[in-house]
């Protein structure tokens, strides 16, 4: 029987194809958000990307970006049942899969930082409290898209020091000019501005790169994480591709608010194989 787990966001699904008593295998495809996708384009990727000899499924568990509402998750359901035959499927919140991945069956308060972010406080079973994120215009606190605006804006605004401005002009060879057409004028200005989460990695050592970070982390835990029930007696666990690069200012700021921080991963799959092979005795 082959039981297969999918984690996807807006841009790439990692899939996970687990056999009984066989090591697992990984795959990629193009994301699959079916608040951009609809059925039909869910097939057709699926039939494009998705490598031939696993259309025989007893379970699926799919956990995605934009399945948070009941009649988009039907229409991932759809499309999944049809193209690999499988009448078991379960579709969920990427948040979902975060807290199992996370936590497990223990209660925690989960976080996800990476071009956008989100928390939640898990009981061991379901998500009981989500701070809705509101995304980049609102909210995304924490998140890479917040990390780039706060550098960008600090720089293009003269807040930050004219060297460091030469320097992120010259690495990034980008111009005033261009950052304001990306920004304003041009599709997902959130996963541009979160490309600059790289300049700021190679320069966390200065101190005023550094404060970016601290306090864009600063206004996720006030904002977002203090809101929650029991957030003082459970451990905080994250992933996400910002909270794991830049660990050490998020462990700083959770301590300044007498904060534990818990498990971190990159990516929810190795939680998420876990969570599912312990569940089904594989």
């Amino acid at each position: 029987m082959i039981y297969l787990i999918a984690d996807s966001g807006s841009t790439k699904t990692q899939w996970c194809i687990i056999r009984q008593r066989e090591s697992p295998e990984e795959y990629y495809t193009t994301g699959i958000n079916p608040v951009y996708l609809s059925e039909a384009d869910i097939l057709n990727l699926l039939e494009q990307e998705f490598p031939d000899g696993y259309t025989d499924v007893g379970k699926i568990w799919f956990y995605g970006a934009g399945c948070a509402f009941p009649e988009k998750n039907a229409c991932v359901r759809s499309a999944l049942t049809s193209y690999f035959r499988c009448k078991e499927v379960e579709i969920a919140s990427d948040l979902m899969g975060a807290a199992r991945a996370l936590c497990g069956h223990r209660p925690g308060i989960v976080g996800i930082l990476g071009t956008g972010s989100n928390s939640c406080y898990y009981d061991g079973e379901k998500i009981i409290e989500n701070v809705s994120p509101l995304g980049f215009i609102l909210g995304d606190e924490g998140s890479g898209a917040d990390l780039g605006k706060r550098l960008v804006a600090g720089l293009l605004k003269g807040i930050l020091p004219s060297g460091l401005k030469e320097l992120f002009f010259a690495e990034t060879k980008t111009s005033y000019a261009g950052i304001i057409e990306r920004v304003y004028r041009q599709p997902l200005p959130n996963r541009y501005l979160a490309d600059f989460t790289s300049f700021i990695r190679r320069h966390i050592d200065r101190p005023e790169v550094e404060q970016i970070v601290l306090d864009a982390f600063d206004a996720y835990i006030r904002r977002n994480i203090m809101q929650y029930r029991h957030v003082s007696d459970l451990q905080l666990s994250f992933t996400g591709s910002i909270a794991c690069i830049f660990r050490t200012q998020l462990e700083l700021q959770l301590k300044k608010y007498g904060l534990e921080a818990g498990v971190f991963m990159k990516t929810p799959m190795a939680g998420l194989k876990k969570y599912h092979s312990e569940e089904m005795d594989l």
